[in-house]
């Protein structure tokens, strides 16, 4: 089925063009796995982008890169602290306790400054502060984040760096969902190294999302810290992720990179969304900070929409969520903005 206006997910847009080419442009004998010269530039580029030492390692899913960088945090008597929106607690299918070999995900709920899905270290206090120091409780081993988060919200550097004291200061392994991560850091402005920079923050890993940005099967897992590098390699292997052609992996990757082009895609998606919101007025459920956008809308208003063939996903009874994507077209975002005004 061809999707007139879609609206529903930007994992359902096209892949880019640039793409198409790197992978051609890679389709010649090469060392397999990751051995290959395309893999082998990959710490470099990062390492450029961040400014900080670091490992980046491609996968196929945000799901294995999530779950691979928490497995090295993480023990299987632990826990991890997100929020009870996270995606890793709905929408990865329990793959969290797969590969952290039963580790359990402890979750905060709003309160203590904490809203759209974004943490704080209040509100992490507030969770694991009552528990005892015991063999009768699950002790916290790391704080995951997601940038931006699952209501489209963006960490500011500030907010970053109040996590990262919290999780030093505990002794937590702090580790960001970037499956939006491109989208967050075009909101907070710069140049493509500023803006990596100022929306990373001081995380000791992050799952940099590629697919949902106009990728077709690459993420990067990227490890800040050294010591984890080559337990995610044998994790990788062992979790059945080590593809033995990674060369066309990292050629999406690299062809991301490129000329900034993760961060050209994500301002163009955030743009859209932006069109949209402006027809969206009081409706919004949550500030518009990336290419998300939540919206009150009775059932019969949204059968309305879908007539005018816009398509998205009902975000429980009485609201509706919208995503913009690398690739939507502008006159699409206007449309919808107009309809939804008219409503």
């Amino acid at each position: 089925m061809t999707l007139a206006k879609p609206f529903l997910s930007d994992n359902a847009a096209a892949v880019h063009p640039k793409l198409w080419a790197a992978m051609q442009a890679a389709d010649q004998p090469d060392n397999p796995y990751d051995g290959d010269r395309l893999s082998a530039e990959l710490d470099a580029r990062f390492t450029a982008l961040f400014g900080r030492e670091c490992a980046a390692l491609w996968v196929a899913t945000g799901t294995a890169a999530n779950c691979l960088a928490l497995a090295t945090m993480c023990a299987p008597h632990g826990g991890v602290v997100c929020h009870r929106e996270a995606h890793i607690e709905v929408d990865e299918g329990g793959a969290p306790g797969f590969f952290l070999h039963g580790a359990k995900l402890m979750l905060v709920d709003d309160g203590f400054g904490v809203e759209g899905a974004k943490l704080t270290p209040e509100g992490i206090a507030a969770l694991i502060d009552p528990i005892r120091n015991d063999v009768h409780q699950v002790q916290p081993h790391a704080i995951a984040i997601t940038q931006a988060s699952e209501y489209g919200r963006a960490y500011s550097p500030a907010e970053l760096a109040a996590l990262g004291a919290f999780a030093k200061e505990r002794r937590l392994g702090l580790h960001m969902d970037g499956a939006r991560f491109a989208n967050a850091a075009a909101f907070l402005g710069g140049s493509a190294q500023e803006a990596a920079r100022a929306a990373s923050g001081p995380v000791d890993s992050l799952a940099f999302g590629f697919i949902k940005n106009g990728g077709m099967g690459a993420e990067a897992v990227v490890l800040f810290d050294p010591e984890a590098t080559q337990q995610v390699r044998y994790r990788r292997k062992r979790a059945g992720h080590l593809q033995c052609k990674g060369r066309y992996l990292a050629a999406q990757i690299i062809a991301m990179l490129e000329d900034d082009l993760w961060l050209a895609n994500a301002a163009h998606a955030n743009a859209a969304a932006q069109e949209v919101a402006a027809g969206c007025a009081d409706r919004l459920l949550h500030p518009v900070e990336a290419n998300e956008l939540f919206v009150r809308l009775t059932a019969p208003e949204r059968e309305a929409l879908r007539a005018q063939d816009f398509a998205f996903y009902d975000w429980g009874a009485e609201s509706a969520r919208f995503v913009t994507a690398w690739n939507t077209r502008p006159e699409d975002a206007a449309a919808l903005g107009k309809a939804i005004a008219a409503l």
